[in-house]
């Protein structure tokens, strides 16, 4: 699971470091495409679990619970554009983008696994 993990990361992280500051807030009145909607539903399921493991110590468990988003986040980056041309789409991406990134990156630095 850690190379999809390390992969998603480092995409992620590479469309954050392009777009500058970027507030990890989502609107879910701004979520267009059936993929982006996918993806914000499965974090608000995985992400709580993924930090109440992490505050107990379990972190392989928090990684792996961050893992089951590995295909909410291959349908994402194929059917999502995320620099969309209206900013409050592209903010609100981005947000989505950055609250993944931040949950991925608690336990370690995952850009670490990529080979």
């Amino acid at each position: 699971e850690s190379p999809a993990l390390a992969a998603a990361n480092k995409r992620i992280g590479n469309i954050l470091k392009k777009a500058g500051e970027v507030d990890a807030h989502v609107n879910p009145a701004l979520l267009q495409e059936d993929a982006e909607k996918g993806l914000y539903t499965a974090m608000q399921k995985l992400l709580p679990e993924s930090e109440a493991q992490f505050n107990a110590g379990d972190y392989t468990a928090s990684l792996q619970t961050l893992a089951a988003l590995r295909a909410p986040v291959d349908a994402f980056f194929d059917d999502v554009m995320v620099n969309a041309e209206e900013m409050d789409l592209r903010l609100n991406r981005q947000g989505l983008l950055k609250s993944l990134h931040v949950a991925m990156n608690r336990v370690a630095d995952l850009s670490r696994l990529a080979a």
